[in-house]
C-alpha cells in the first residue's frame, strides 16, 4: 500500500515544509537485496573495560565482509555504516559513562539507514550493582533509538557468559537491511535453557535453511506469503498451508517459491496428525515450524458474540498448541527445530476493539514463555514475533484517520512491509541462532504504544 504521505516528505516541497510545521519525516529504508554492502559504512566497536564480546563481535562482523575501523582511521567526512558498544564489563551504574561517552562521539558521524548495537550480560545472571547497571542499558537503547533519525535503529543484545561465540547470527542480522524496522529491541543469547547450544555456522550465509524442510500456515497471501518467499530464498523447501477457501492463492505462493502447498483448517481435530503424516511421508522430517496463521473478528467486548471470540481463539492460539502437541509427540522433528509464533503488538499493549486477538496474541507469547525451556531440552528453539503496523490488505482497509496515526506514531514513522516481519523469523530459523531462545522481537519501528 502506497504511503503518500511518505512521499509527500521525501520530494522537494515536504523537505522544506515538514521540518518547519515539526512533521514526521519517514526516511526510505534500506531493505536487503541480494548482493548489496551489508552496510553503507564502516563499524566501529567500542568497549567499557572488562567486556568479553567486543573481541569476539569484531571478527563476526569482519567476517560478514564489513570493514572494522577504529575512530582513528576514519577518513574525512565519513559515514558510519554502524556503532557497536561492549557494555558487558560493565559492573556498577557508575560507569554507564563509558556508553554516553561512545555514542556521544560518534552518533553525528553515524550514516543513514545506520545500526547501534549495545552488548550486555543478562540482569537476570547477575546480582547486586551489576544487575542495576546492566537492566539500566534497556532504558538507553530505547531511547537512543527514539533519537536516531534517518532510518536508523537502536538495539541491545543480552549475551550470557559463555554464549560469546553464540552471537553471529544476531549481530549479522542486526546490523543488516534485514532488520530495517526492527528498533529498540532487546534479544537474548544463552538463556532459555539453551546454554549448551549447539551452534552451527551456515556453510552458506546467503543459503542459511540449504537442506531444511519449512511449514508455513497461513501462507497464502500477505505476512504468509513473504514468509514462504524469503524461507524459500535461504535455501528451505517450504510446505505453505491456508483454508481450502484460499486454495488458488496458495497454489499461487507455492508454485513461485518453488513449494509445495497443503490445504488445511489448522483448528481441525486431527490437523496435528495430518502434519505429522504429510511431512513424515513426503519429506521424512519438518525443520522450521512457522505458526502465522490467524484472524481478525473485532468488537467491543459488550458487542462481541461468542462465536468472534471462540473463532479468534481457536484459530490463533488453540490450534497451534494442539499441532504443537502432535509434532512434539512424534519423531518427524528434525534435529535443531525451530518454532516461530506471530504475536501482535496488540497482545502487548492490548487494542480498542480487539480483546479477542489481544487476548491469543498475549497467549502465543505465553506459549513461547512456556514451552521454549523445554524445546531448549531437545535443541529445539521456540521464539516468536510481534509485528506492529504492517501494510497488508488488512491494514488498508484501517479508516484513514486510525490508519495515519498507527503509521506515524513509531521511531521510523512509518509502517512496515510483510517481508520485514520474513526477514525476522528467518533470522530465527538460521542454524546459527541456536543459542536465541524464548524471545519475542516487535517488528514495529519501535512504536511508541505498549511497552
Amino acid at each position: 500500500m502506497a504511503d503518500k504521505y511518505q512521499r509527500f516528505t521525501q520530494s522537494p516541497v515536504g523537505k522544506w515544509l515538514a521540518p518547519r510545521l515539526g512533521l514526521p519525516q519517514p526516511a526510505p529504508l534500506r531493505r536487503y537485496q541480494p548482493g548489496q554492502p551489508p552496510l553503507t559504512g564502516p563499524a566501529v566497536v567500542g568497549s567499557a573495560p572488562g567486556g568479553r564480546l567486543a573481541k569476539v563481535v569484531t571478527e563476526q562482523i569482519a567476517a560478514a565482509g564489513i570493514d572494522v575501523r577504529e575512530e582513528a582511521d576514519r577518513a574525512e567526512g565519513t559515514k558510519y555504516g554502524a556503532l557497536v558498544f561492549d557494555a558487558s564489563g560493565i559492573t556498577d551504574p557508575a560507569q554507564l559513562r563509558e556508553v554516553y561517552a561512545f555514542f556521544k562521539a560518534r552518533l553525528r558521524s553515524l550514516g543513514a539507514c545506520g545500526r547501534t548495537v549495545v552488548l550486555g550480560t543478562p540482569p537476570e545472571l547477575v546480582s547486586g550493582r551489576e544487575r542495576i547497571a546492566q537492566r539500566a542499558l534497556e532504558g538507553f537503547t530505547r531511547s537512543l533509538g527514539k533519537e536516531l533519525i534517518k532510518g536508523s535503529t537502536s538495539q541491545l543484545v543480552y549475551v550470557a557468559p559463555g554464549s560469546e561465540h553464540a552471537t553471529e547470527s544476531t549481530i549479522r542480522f542486526l546490523l543488516s537491511a534485514k532488520s530495517a524496522f526492527v528498533d529498540g529491541q532487546v534479544i537474548r543469547i544463552g538463556t532459555a535453557g539453551t546454554e549448551n547450544a549447539k551452534v552451527t555456522a551456515p556453510a552458506d550465509w546467503d543459503k542459511p535453511l540449504d537442506g531444511k524442510v519449512a511449514l508455513v500456515t497461513g501462507a497464502s497471501r500477505g505476512i504468509g506469503a513473504a514468509i514462504a518467499e524469503t524461507l524459500a530464498r535461504d535455501g528451505a523447501q517450504v510446505v505453505v498451508l491456508d483454508i481450502p477457501a484460499q486454495g488458488a492463492d496458495l497454489s499461487a505462493v507455492a508454485n513461485k517459491i518453488g513449494g509445495s502447498a497443503l490445504q488445511l483448517d489448522v483448528t481441525a481435530d486431527d490437523a496435528g496428525k495430518v502434519l505429522v503424516d504429510h511431512f513424515t511421508e513426503r519429506f521424512g522430517k519438518l525443520d522450521i515450524v512457522v505458526h502465522n496463521a490467524g484472524i481478525t473478528r473485532d468488537k467491543k467486548l459488550v458487542n462481541m458474540d461468542e462465536s468472534r471470540w471462540d473463532s479468534v481463539l481457536s484459530v490463533n492460539l488453540l490450534s497451534q498448541l494442539a499441532i504443537n502437541d502432535a509434532l512434539l509427540a512424534s519423531d518427524v522433528l528434525g534435529e535443531g527445530a525451530r518454532f516461530v509464533g506471530v504475536s501482535s503488538v496488540a497482545g502487548i499493549a492490548g487494542n480498542l476493539g480487539q480483546t479477542n486477538y489481544g487476548t491469543s496474541k498475549a497467549g502465543v507469547i505465553g506459549m513461547v514463555d512456556d514451552t521454549a525451556p523445554q524445546l531448549a531440552e531437545r535443541g529445539h528453539t521456540f521464539n516468536a514475533v510481534a509485528p506492529g503496523f504492517i501494510e497488508t490488505q488488512m491494514t488498508a482497509a484501517i479508516p484513514v484517520m486510525i490508519r495515519e496515526p498507527a503509521r506515524r506514531l513509531a521511531s521510523l514513522a512509518q509502517g512496515g512491509q510483510p517481508i520485514d516481519v520474513a526477514e525476522t523469523i528467518a533470522y530465527f530459523a538460521n542454524p546459527a541462532s541456536a543459542a536465541v531462545n524464548g524471545n519475542i522481537v516487535r517488528v514495529c519501528g519501535q512504536a511508541l504504544i505498549g511497552a
